[in-house]
């Protein structure tokens, strides 16, 4: 049985190796010329860029994926736990260095708020709890039917899970400072929305990120792509790259294939890993597609970016490979990305430095920087603009290190929303997908299934489970198992 699968992000390359593996012959259509959507990586005067993710969570879900073939992430790549894993910097200028270590870590709550780490304890216990949970009872669940949470052990423990709780609020319980405050809730700030919008069941992502620890893929996050686009070859799969897909043809209310500008190619199912309302308002008639125009308009979406890519003819002073400059309001940033979204008029921003880690992403004695803006979705995006909020970031940059940097940058590449537009066919630009808000978490995401075309599906960052690389990984598990489930070969 044939299937082609348009994308090859996390989600597309996920879905393709686990259906190659049950027996089915596996195509996967490629835009670009480098499989990997968003995690591609590019290379200029001798730095290599990581475009996209650049923070490895979750390391159980990466070991759980290659687990199925028999394989280990060691067979694919080398992974190195960071130690610190991030800093965050502050408007006073004092960084909090988050440390591997968790004995490490109390001490240092205890040191910002007297007798917290008794809290902090009591936080991570069940935030373990919501992660153990989650992943081994919720967040593999397709969101087809709520009777697939009519379950025993969920009715049980619904309540612990603090879906209907705010985890600003949950948070607060715990601690008064607002640094320690900020440290708990910036994994839901960068890739979701508002913390006081976003139910307290992620308190998990704090658990992954302060006791599980912050990882990197040497080489960059695009061997974690490499690795898995090797799978997929070994188990069979075909790639063409280079390919848009442009059409998808339908025949008695059934796809039976899609068209690239040069080629078509037949098909018994088709899995969409692309941008989910581009598929559905792009490349299907209107009276085919799951969901109208007014449906995605009135969607809560995570941040989009702007990004820059630095490469810096010197070291470095001060920054770490992972940094969070959280040196500006945080409410007023939050207020004007999330409910005015307007370009928010001193952002926080995000520098990640390779290079202190890798030699392999920057020549010898120099640094390879990344800087992130979240933003939000659909706004102007002009070259002005661009550089008027570069020079901001810069200048508080070159003020946190105590040197001058922009004298030394001897390559810059930016990127924002018309790129994810033009690159992704992202709605609005999105860079991660939908926010982890209520109304939008499992059943309420855009469903896996077409509802009018049996041999059609979704999987990515805009159904089920989520926004981020993990989610991703498990989208496309999800979206083969269902399809080896229900279309099984003879």
């Amino acid at each position: 049985m044939n299937v082609i699968i348009i994308g090859s992000g996390f989600a597309g390359l996920s879905s393709a190796a686990i259906l190659a593996s049950k027996g089915y012959n596996v195509r996967v259509i490629e835009k670009h010329n480098q499989i990997g959507g968003r995690a591609r990586q590019f290379n200029k005067k001798g730095y290599n860029f990581d475009m996209g993710p650049s923070w490895y969570w979750m390391p159980d879900v990466f070991d759980q994926f290659f687990n199925q073939f028999q394989k280990s992430t060691k067979d694919y790549y080398e992974l190195l736990k960071l130690d610190p894993g991030f800093q965050i910097i502050f408007e006073d200028q004092k960084n909090l260095v988050v440390p591997a270590q968790f004995e490490k870590l109390e001490s240092l709550f205890n040191e910002i708020e007297p007798g917290s780490s008794k809290m902090l304890k009591k936080f991570m216990k069940e935030a373990e709890f919501k992660y153990s949970f989650g992943m081994s009872s919720v967040v593999f669940q397709p969101g087809i039917s709520w009777m697939e949470f009519c379950k025993l052990d969920l009715f049980k423990n619904v309540f612990r899970l603090q879906i209907l709780s705010s985890y600003k609020s949950h948070v607060a319980k715990y601690f008064k400072h607002p640094k320690l405050r900020a440290l708990l809730e910036f994994p839901v700030l960068f890739l979701g929305t508002a913390p006081k919008d976003t139910p307290a069941l992620y308190s998990l992502m704090a658990y992954s990120g302060l006791i599980q620890g912050t990882f990197y893929p040497m080489g960059g996050f695009h061997q974690v792509i490499k690795g898995m686009g090797k799978l997929c070859v070994d188990l069979g799969v075909s790639f063409n790259l280079g390919q848009n897909v442009e059409e998808i043809e339908i025949k008695d209310s059934k796809v039976y294939g899609v068209k690239t500008k040069t080629k078509s190619y037949l098909t018994d199912i088709l899995i969409g890993s692309a941008d989910y309302h581009h598929i559905e308002n792009n490349l299907l008639p209107k009276n085919f597609r799951n969901y109208s125009e007014n449906y995605w308009s009135k969607k809560t979406f995570s941040p989009s970016c702007l990004l820059f890519y630095l490469g810096i003819n010197k070291k470095l002073k001060k920054i770490i490979h992972h940094n969070l400059f959280f040196d500006a309001n945080i409410e007023q940033h939050i207020d004007e990305v999330y409910s005015k979204k307007i370009w928010p008029k001193n952002p926080l921003f995000y520098a990640c430095c390779p290079s202190k880690t890798d030699p392999f992403t920057a020549p010898q004695n120099k640094e390879n920087i990344f800087l992130l803006i979240p933003i939000t979705p659909g706004l102007d995006d002009s070259k002005d603009l661009r550089d008027h909020y570069f020079n901001i970031i810069l200048k508080r940059l070159e003020d946190y290190c105590g040197e001058n940097i922009s004298d030394f940058i001897e390559y810059k590449k930016d990127y924002c929303i018309n790129d994810f537009i033009h690159d992704y066919n992202a709605y609005k630009g999105n860079a991660y997908g939908l926010a982890n808000t209520l109304f939008q978490t499992a059943n309420f995401k855009p469903s896996i299934i077409n509802k009018k075309l049996p041999n059609l599906f979704y999987t990515g960052q805009l159904t089920v489970p989520g926004p981020g690389v993990p989610p991703s990984l498990i989208s496309g598990q999800i979206v083969a198992k269902h399809i080896s489930e229900n279309f099984p070969l003879s």
